[in-house]
This record gives C-alpha cells, sequence and structure tokens, in this order.
C-alpha cells in the first residue's frame, strides 16, 4: 500500500498560517505598520481602498531591502531578529517571527517596492499565491512600499466572513490607532478611498492621545511616571469624570506593544476603586518597561496575549502608579448644601467609627436586610416558626424572573399578570424623582422610571424594526457634528437601522454627518448629544453582549432615551408610564433582565409590621 502522510504543499501551508495571523484586513496593517515601524522609518502612510478589501498599501521612509533580502522576506519564516533561541527571549522590535508577509503573499496579491539608500536602483516584486510572478529592478525613493491586493481572493470562503465596510474599517483604525500611540514620534497618515482621515505629525505622546482620541481628554489627563530598577511605568490616565461606559480607551503597551490584559485592567480598576461608578471605564494610555528575559510575547499568533515572569509584580506596581497619579491630582469631595449644619454636631458624625462599632452594626438584621441584594423585605425567622421562602408572599401567578436572569425573564413571559388596580383615579406619586408608587389590587407598587421606560421604548423600537416605521420629524435647522474617525465609521454601520427608527442621519463629508430628522416624540434641540450617547451605549453593548448589530442599537436606544432618574414627571406622564409599562408583552423586566417594578401586598406588610 502507498505512503499516506505527504508534506503540504507550500502555498496550501501558507494559507493555513494565514489563517493564524491574517484574519481580516486590519490584521494585515498591523503586521506592515509594525514592519515599518522596525524598518527605523519617520514617515509612515497608510492607504485603504474598500475597507482593505481591496487595496492596503503601507508606504515608509526606513531603511529599504536588497534585491536579496525582498524576495527572502516573503519565505515562511524568514526574518532578521532571530539567530539562536536566546534571541527569542530578548526581542525588543516588534515584529520577528517572520511569518506575516508570508502570510499576506499566500490570501492575497502583492506588490512590494523596496530601495536601500546605498543603492542605485530599487527592486519591484509581484507575488500571487506565494509565487513570485515578476520581479525587476525600479526607480524608486529610500524605504518600502507594499499593497495587499484583492484579500482572500483565492480563499473565498474566508472572504465570505468579512463583515460590512464599515465594522472592517473600525477594526483599522484600532490597529492604526495602537501603533501610532505606541510611537509618537512618527509620523503617521491614514487614507481610505481617497480621503485622508487621520494625518499625525511626530510629537509627544499627550499630543497624539488628543489627537487620536479627541480633543475632549485635552485638560483632563493625569500623568503617571514611576520608576524602578524592575520596571519602569508612565503615560496618561483619566480624570475620574472622563469616564465612560465602554471600555474603548483604554491601552496597555509592554516594551511599546500593546497588549490585551484583564488582569492589569483589574489592577487599574482597583486603583479607581470609589472614585467612578462601578460600571465605568476610565480612560488610560500606560506604557510598561521592563527586560525582556521577564516576559514572553511570544505565546499568541497576534502577539496581543503575553506572559510575565512575576505577574503580581507589576499589578502591585501598577495599581500602586496609577494611585499615586490620582493622589497627586487630589480628588476632592463637593459640598452638599442641602446638608443641615446641625446635623455636623452630632455625636455620630463627630466621633470615630471605630472598628468594634463596625463590627457591631454590621451584625444586626436591619443592616442585613438592607445590604443584602433584594432581602429589604426578607423577615429573620423567630425561633419558634419557620418563615415560609419569601417567593410564597407572591400569588402563584406572580411569578417574577430572578433580577439578571434573562432566560428566566423570557420563560415567565406568559404568565405574567398586572397588579394594576381596576381605578382609575387611584392614587399615584413620586418619590426621589425616582420611582413611582401606585396602588394595586391588594397592595402597592413600586415603579423605577427608567427602568419601566427602558421596558416601553425596547418594545416600540423592537416592532419598528419589524416593520412598523417610527414616524420622524424632518429638523428645521439641521445640526451637523463631526466624529472622531472611529465613531464616523460605527455611524456608518447604523445608518441604515436608524432610519427605520425614526433617525435621518447622512454623511457629510469628512467623518462629519448632518441629522436631518429625529423620532416624532424626542424633544430637538439635542441632537449632538443623543448620537454621542447613543455612541457610547452602542460601543458599551457591542462590548459586552453577542447579539446581533440591530438587536444591540435597539437596546442601545432604548436605554440612552429612557426618562432617567432624578426626572419629576406630572401626574399625567405617570399614569402614561405605568400604562405603557403594563401594555408591554414583558413589563417585569428590562431587556437586560433588571426589575421594572416591585409588588408590596398586604400580608407582606402587615408581616413586616408583626400585624
Amino acid at each position: 500500500m502507498p505512503d499516506k502522510i505527504v508534506l503540504l504543499p507550500d502555498n496550501i501551508a501558507n494559507q493555513i498560517a494565514a489563517g493564524e495571523v491574517i484574519q481580516r484586513p486590519a490584521s494585515a496593517a498591523k503586521e506592515l505598520l509594525e514592519n515599518a515601524v522596525d524598518a527605523g522609518a519617520t514617515e509612515i502612510k497608510l492607504i485603504i481602498n474598500d475597507a482593505g478589501k481591496s487595496l492596503l498599501q503601507v508606504i515608509d521612509n526606513g531603511s529599504g531591502m536588497s534585491e536579496t533580502d525582498a524576495r527572502m522576506c516573503f519565505e515562511r519564516h524568514a526574518t532578521s531578529k532571530i539567530h539562536t533561541i536566546e534571541d527569542l527571549f530578548h526581542i525588543r522590535t516588534m515584529g520577528f517571527r517572520g511569518e506575516a508577509l508570508a502570510s499576506i503573499a499566500a490570501v492575497a496579491q502583492v506588490e512590494l517596492k523596496t530601495k536601500k539608500n546605498e543603492e542605485e536602483t530599487g527592486t519591484y516584486l509581484e507575488i500571487e499565491n506565494s509565487v513570485v510572478k515578476k520581479q525587476e529592478p525600479v526607480a524608486a525613493t529610500v524605504g518600502t512600499s507594499i499593497a495587499m491586493k484583492n484579500l482572500f481572493f483565492n480563499v473565498p470562503a474566508r472572504r465570505n466572513f468579512l463583515k460590512s465596510n464599515a465594522a472592517e474599517m473600525r477594526h483599522i483604525v484600532d490597529e492604526f490607532t495602537r501603533v501610532a500611540l505606541s510611537f509618537p514620534h512618527i509620523f503617521f497618515s491614514l487614507t481610505s478611498n481617497g480621503q485622508q482621515l487621520f494625518h499625525l505629525e511626530s510629537g509627544s505622546l499627550k499630543q497624539r492621545i488628543v489627537q487620536l482620541l479627541g480633543s475632549n481628554y485635552g485638560a483632563k489627563l493625569v500623568t503617571v511616571k514611576e520608576e524602578t530598577d524592575y520596571m519602569n511605568i508612565y503615560g496618561f490616565v483619566g480624570k475620574p469624570e472622563t469616564a465612560k461606559k465602554t471600555r474603548g480607551d483604554q491601552y496597555f503597551f509592554v516594551n511599546n506593544r500593546f497588549i490585551k490584559s484583564a488582569y492589569l485592567n483589574h489592577a487599574l480598576m482597583n486603583a479607581y476603586q470609589e472614585m467612578i461608578p462601578g460600571d465605568s471605564f476610565p480612560m488610560y494610555v500606560l506604557f510598561i518597561d521592563l527586560d525582556p528575559t521577564q516576559v514572553d510575547v511570544n505565546v499568541h499568533p497576534t502577539k496581543q496575549e503575553i506572559k510575565f515572569e512575576d505577574e503580581k509584580i507589576v499589578y502591585a506596581f501598577v495599581q500602586a502608579a496609577v494611585k499615586h497619579a490620582l493622589a497627586q491630582f487630589s480628588v476632592t469631595p463637593t459640598l452638599d448644601f442641602d446638608l443641615d449644619p446641625s446635623i455636623q454636631q452630632l455625636s455620630s458624625i463627630q466621633q470615630p467609627f471605630t472598628d468594634e462599632k463596625k463590627a457591631a452594626a454590621t451584625s444586626t438584621s436591619i443592616f442585613k436586610g438592607f445590604t443584602q441584594k433584594h432581602q429589604a423585605h426578607f423577615i429573620e425567622p423567630s425561633k419558634k416558626t419557620e418563615l415560609k421562602h419569601w417567593k410564597d408572599f407572591y400569588d402563584t401567578g406572580s411569578q417574577k424572573p430572578e433580577i439578571g436572569s434573562e432566560r428566566q425573564a423570557e420563560e415567565s413571559l406568559h404568565t405574567h399578570y398586572s397588579p394594576l388596580t381596576t381605578h382609575a383615579d387611584a392614587e399615584i406619586t413620586q418619590l426621589l424623582n425616582t420611582y413611582i408608587i401606585t396602588s394595586s389590587a391588594n397592595g402597592f407598587i413600586l415603579v423605577h422610571q427608567h427602568s419601566a421606560h427602558e421596558r416601553v421604548l425596547y418594545e416600540q423600537l423592537k416592532a419598528a424594526a419589524q416593520g412598523q416605521p417610527i414616524a420622524t420629524q424632518r429638523s428645521m435647522f439641521p445640526v451637523t457634528f463631526e466624529l472622531s474617525p472611529a465613531d464616523a465609521a460605527v455611524l456608518e454601520e447604523l445608518m441604515n437601522d436608524l432610519q427605520q427608527l425614526g433617525y435621518i442621519i447622512e454623511p457629510f463629508g469628512k467623518n462629519t454627518f448632518v441629522v436631518q430628522g429625529t423620532p416624532a416624540d424626542l424633544e430637538q434641540g439635542n441632537e449632538k448629544n443623543i448620537v454621542d450617547a447613543l455612541l457610547e451605549q452602542y460601543k458599551h453593548f457591542s462590548n459586552e453582549l453577542k447579539f446581533s448589530k440591530r438587536e444591540k442599537l435597539i437596546r442601545s436606544l432604548a436605554r440612552q432615551q429612557a426618562i432617567k432618574t432624578g426626572t419629576r414627571l406630572t401626574e399625567r406622564e405617570m399614569r402614561q408610564l405605568v400604562k405603557d409599562l403594563f401594555a408591554c408583552e414583558q413589563p417585569n423586566s428590562t431587556p437586560e433582565g433588571n426589575p421594572t417594578y416591585l409588588e408590596f401586598k398586604q400580608e407582606q406588610l402587615d408581616k413586616l409590621f408583626r400585624r
């Protein structure tokens, strides 16, 4: 019988390797930009057409390559960085494994033009499917230009997995931003379909951050700089008020290489503890420099996940450095002018709260009742009788889902009932400008106005997306606004779906848009803030939820447009909101599974007062 095991042909082996390294146009952009940095370039230009699907080109003024090196660089594992195994553990450059160009040549048509300073002519190469189609001398300036055309032309199945142009563009901008932040002393530009999106002159790190992440950070950056014999850390973190609902503006670099590290992010979040809300994320651009032997960057094809020799030291150092920076910035507590001055004289305020007093307070049943989640109505059983499970307080028809459990919320959809009293003149009032209290058939219900309105809007928007478009009110004075290139790519991706939901937004030049209309029931004059908040919320859901684009958009709009806590409502508005809530298919929870209301029955109240 013939032997069964054969070696893969080079072009097939390269395509398999390409699957690890080049997953989308942004992957190629990252590799080519890093190669240009390694070549010592002071100017690097990224040019793309059709979100990199038809063209992705990087032009640099670096050292260039000889004719032999130009041929060799497309071979698998061809590198100028590694000569012995020891070199692998002393890496300070970006690319070093020699996979990138071989992988790109396996899945695209590549044109290379390169010239060294000491040579009179340059070298031109055309490569397709890992095969050199043309090689000839050419007149060229010093440096290298690599153009990648028709990505995945020979792997149609892979090409079909690419997202929309706007989505792929967002990934390219992300990779461009990471490299440009790492090297603020290098000029970078990004041109898409003939339009220049970024023109970044060389300068300081702070200037580069403001250029890339937005001028709103200009006066709101805190300097971080700590040095030890083991490691150094430098960069900037945002003041607490700049914290957002999304993780977008968070960058860690180790030896100038962008990394993703939930571990280090946890250290930084700890430094901000009690300074920002728990669901917010601070901005940071931090660089950690340490001996390359203390870190392994070779654990993942994209080199974004790394291992530290002693990660606990790095964790403690990051946390301490950021805490120190924020302490120097000094967050001053604001005065509460509504507080009665006489309260300040009470012994409970004046005297220190000792550990003994704290232990005594936290052990009481009252403290536990108000601090344990969803236990405010819990009654501690007496020694004689065991209190039944709290669910027994409710009728069998009132089967509420557990908070946060979306699946159980869906299961309870058909068993939900409306607790509202049938009397139209039932009393209704607002508490703390956040809650609505109204009587029910056998007690009262406490409605959270923001959560309730979010559920109402979610179901209205979902119906609109399924074929019942929301009425649009044309703006008498259309509002024009500019976004960062990354946000502009997100908005372009959402424009068609937004139109179905009542928003008419059109492109108006480079990263500029004009709002021609908004939903008829939305107050006009705040369009820019609405779009900003929508994009933040959408990015938040994109990070957290694995739903369709339209589902994320609907949830974002519902969350963002819902009546905010602290808003004073008229009696008519309260009645309408409660009525709309109980007309919903699933009134008892928000789309994320948080409760919209709580019901308190008379027998439950009687037990609270031991009646």
